[in-house]
């Protein structure tokens, strides 16, 4: 099997050709980082034109990459969302066309669903069910992964992402963007203890995250701490909280194989140290992405394509792109979360 993967939810394009024995053939990707630094975060409307003018040549690159063709290729797989409503009907509406014009099925996918599989692309062991954190910048969630498709959420945020707090943290204390490698890289040189800040909902028995106080604090301390104190402190912060949160969701997820964490969060060395331990502490295997396969990117996407159409899962050329689009459409409204839930 071999599918074409093509991703365009936010501030990366790229495109993949992944085998179904979990081959990576090609992978192309184009990052729009210095079109959004100056405004500290992602434009939309920037963010879709870049990607209008990336996908094709990064499509073509894949091909020639691989050494393959689109005649190859036994299915089309593009983001229909979650994401920037813009960047997403420009990845989707290439897909289609492609899909239409070889005559090849087209699996709309899931952003968060890619998300969710792509630890199964870089271990062949993992074995449903898992314990997934997925942590990024527009979600943080736990899930009980069941199968492909069969999610069931856990716990969620209640107002900001752990990555959305990076970002804005990022940007208070002046250290560029993107913000999660940013605030990381400055922790480096800081005291993890140096700053009092908040841990919200830990030692609760609410299951979910909440991330605003938190980053409101940081925006009240800035000036009175050196930007590497408060890095440091707002990171373990951070961790804390996740490793709070995921132990409870561990007390829920009977039969778990693994505790597995996923999205651009889990590029962050601390947060997977600290999850690290709390799964040996359970006695699980812990799981995470190759830190490439952790951000953004293409191969994910094509890999639950490949986990789909093996199941005969293939979508109409008139799906729709979606701002909006949980995993678990089921999972009880959460107070605060509004459409995040």
């Amino acid at each position: 099997m071999l599918i074409l993967g093509l991703e365009s939810s936010c501030d990366e394009t790229a495109a993949a050709l992944v085998t179904g024995g979990r081959r990576i053939l090609s992978h192309r990707l184009a990052r729009q980082d210095e079109a959004h630094r100056p405004f500290g975060g992602v434009v939309p409307e920037i963010a879709a034109r870049a990607h209008v003018e990336a996908l094709e040549p990064l499509i073509a690159a894949a091909f020639e990459e691989a050494g393959v063709t689109l005649a190859d290729v036994d299915a089309v797989a593009a983001t229909a969302g979650p994401g920037l409503i813009g960047g997403v009907m420009v990845g989707l509406v290439t897909g289609k066309a492609l899909a239409h014009a070889a005559g090849k099925p087209l699996v709309a996918v899931n952003h968060l669903e890619g998300h969710a599989l792509s630890p199964r692309l870089s271990d062949p062991d993992l074995t449903f069910p898992y314990l997934l954190l997925l942590v990024s910048g527009g979600h943080c969630q736990l899930l009980l992964v069941e199968g492909v498709g069969a999610y069931r959420r856990l716990a969620t945020t209640i107002d900001d992402a752990a990555g959305e707090a990076f970002d804005k943290t990022a940007k208070l204390l002046g250290l560029g963007f993107p913000g999660g490698p940013a605030v990381e890289e400055a922790a480096k040189r800081g005291d993890p203890r140096a700053v009092p800040l908040p841990r919200p909902l830990v030692g609760s028995g609410e299951p979910h995250f909440s991330f605003a106080g938190l980053k409101s604090d940081v925006a009240r301390k800035v000036g009175k701490f050196a930007p590497e104190d408060l890095a440091a402190s707002f990171q373990q912060a951070v961790v804390d909280c996740l490793v709070d949160r995921t132990r409870i969701a561990l007390g829920k997820a009977m039969g778990a194989t693994a505790l597995v964490v996923a999205g651009g969060v889990a590029a962050n060395a601390a947060v997977r140290a600290a999850l690290e331990t709390l799964a040996a502490e359970h006695g699980l295997r812990f799981v995470a992405p190759p830190l490439w396969l952790c951000t953004d990117n293409a191969a994910m996407i094509a890999w639950a394509g490949v986990e789909r159409f093996a199941l005969g899962l293939t979508d109409p050329l008139d799906m729709p792109a979606r701002p909006r689009w949980p995993l678990d459409p089921d999972a009880e409204k959460v107070r605060g979360a509004g459409v995040k839930a």
